[in-house]
């Protein structure tokens, strides 16, 4: 039986690794649950799954769960802050840490997991955006296991060679014969729209995926395919993949979710219902198959499966991103707070749509004129560097709102 701590529990992550859990509750239990500061959704999460440990990000959170706990009369001891999420992802209770905490956030806590050895279910590309080689380095020499849950890179996964799956981030895809790795994105709410329309679309428009049920900051990123960028970045650390191995196809029905091309012309396809419970399954349970409560593809209902270039006019975004993870992780790391602080400046109302792209880019511009691309970084380090980023952001910001 595997003993799991889940990082981000009360989001979409969380909520679909529980739903395999409750599938198959002879092979998974539940020791520790971690979140941010949705304290009746966690609530709900400890009756239902009863864990040692329920971690909250601030004191004042877990003041509140532990008292409504103690009025349920439930044993769950209750911690709160960083430190704590570290803890529950290292300790030797457990064998299997999801790492589902959106953004920087959950860096540390899944750095903590693979220093542990754990095998470690990497739901936050974040980790890997930030990080990058540090974090590859730290999966070898800590032995730990490391499972990509993405859809995109969970597909990739499944469509790649047994000695490609068990060396990520060391692999040699052109050895064994892989020509191209097709990363798929569905484009997003925005995909047909007047390019000249798109600073006036509402927060409410950006996060009504036309196909994903994900939270806010997610969604954001799909329109503006930040998301597929920071997916580019990740499938280069986990595949150890070369500039002109990857590709990025839009791909409005998301119904096949990432590709394989090899030498010999065969493209090997991992297709599947809009439904995260599945690459989830796949890596809960690696290298057996369990139940995930998703139906198959009835491929008699399908329509159409089309494929178009990416116009990275449309997605500004997209085009950072990529051009960033050939930079350094200097620009990674960078482009990545800065995002998260444009993002959430356009969800609170403070800049337009487009803005998040303009932001993002005069941010990278200030940072990689600083910094050194063969530069080696530490965790602190790196740390450092996203805090800087942020604070330019936030100049960025204010400038703006003058």
């Amino acid at each position: 039986m595997r003993k799991l701590t889940i990082l981000g529990a009360t989001g979409s992550i969380g909520a679909s690794t529980l739903k395999v859990v409750a599938e198959n509750p002879e092979q998974f239990t539940v020791v520790a649950l971690a979140a941010g500061g949705n304290v009746d959704k966690m609530r709900e999460l400890c009756q239902r799954w009863q864990p040692k440990y329920a971690v909250m990000a601030t004191a004042q959170a877990a003041q509140i769960l532990q008292a409504q706990l103690r009025e349920l009369k439930l044993n769950i001891e209750v911690l709160y802050g960083t430190d704590a999420m570290c803890q529950v992802a290292a300790c030797d209770e457990v064998d299997t840490v999801m790492a589902a905490i959106v953004g920087a956030a959950g860096l540390l806590p899944t750095m903590a997991a693979v220093k542990a050895g754990k095998r470690v279910l990497l739901a936050n590309k974040e980790a890997l955006v930030m990080s990058g080689q540090l974090f590859i380095d730290a999966v070898e020499e800590f032995g730990a296991e490391l499972m990509p849950v993405d859809s995109e890179h969970n597909a990739i996964f499944q469509c790649l060679p047994v000695e490609i799956q068990t060396r990520l981030g060391r692999c040699d895809l052109a050895q064994s014969g892989v020509s191209h790795i097709l990363l798929t994105g569905s484009g997003g709410p925005f995909r047909y729209s007047d390019i000249n329309t798109l600073s006036g679309v509402t927060p409410q428009q950006a996060i009504a995926h036309p196909n994903w049920s994900m939270g806010p900051k997610i969604s954001v990123d799909s329109a503006t395919m930040m998301n597929k960028g920071l997916e580019f970045i990740e499938a280069k650390w986990l595949f150890n993949a070369a500039p002109q191995q990857l590709k990025v196809l839009i791909h409005p029905q998301s119904v096949i979710h990432s590709m394989v091309q090899y030498r010999d012309g065969s493209v090997i396809a991992q297709l599947g219902e809009q439904d995260m419970a599945t690459p989830i399954a796949h890596t809960m349970a690696y290298p057996e198959r369990v139940g995930a409560g998703v139906a198959a593809l009835d491929f008699t209902r399908l329509s159409e499966l089309t494929f178009m270039d990416v116009d990275y006019q449309r997605y500004p975004c997209l085009k950072l991103a990529i051009d960033a993870c050939y930079e350094g992780q200097h620009a990674t790391t960078s482009l990545n707070a800065a995002n998260e602080v444009a993002v959430e400046a356009f969800l609170n109302g403070k800049i337009r749509f487009t803005d998040i792209a303009t932001i993002n880019q005069q941010v990278l511009s200030k940072i990689c004129g600083m910094n050194n691309p063969l530069h080696s970084y530490t965790l602190e380090s790196l740390l450092e560097l996203d805090t800087m980023a942020r604070s330019l952001a936030s100049q960025e910001l204010k400038e703006r709102l003058l």
